[in-house]
C-alpha cells in the first residue's frame, strides 16, 4: 500500500454517516470530527484533535473534505 494514505474518509452514507477506514481495517461509522478523533485515539494516535484531522496529510477524505457532514 506505497503511497496511499492510512486513514480512509469514505464519502456519506444515506444516514449521514462515514465509514473510516484505518490501514486495512474499518473502525467505525463517523458522524463528525469527534468520532474521528475517538477512533483514532483508540487506533494508538494519542495526540490527534479535530485541527489535527482537518489538515492532516494522513487521511484521504472520499466524496468530500472535513466539513462534509450530513444531517
Amino acid at each position: 500500500m506505497a503511497g496511499a494514505q492510512p486513514i480512509v474518509v469514505y464519502p456519506l452514507a444515506e444516514d449521514g454517516g462515514r465509514r473510516v477506514r484505518v490501514d486495512d481495517r474499518f473502525v467505525g461509522m463517523a458522524y463528525g470530527l469527534l468520532d474521528i478523533v475517538e477512533f483514532l485515539r483508540l487506533a494508538g494516535l494519542d495526540e490527534v484533535d479535530d485541527d489535527w484531522v482537518r489538515e492532516s496529510e494522513l487521511i484521504e477524505w472520499r466524496g468530500s473534505g472535513p466539513d462534509g457532514w450530513g444531517r
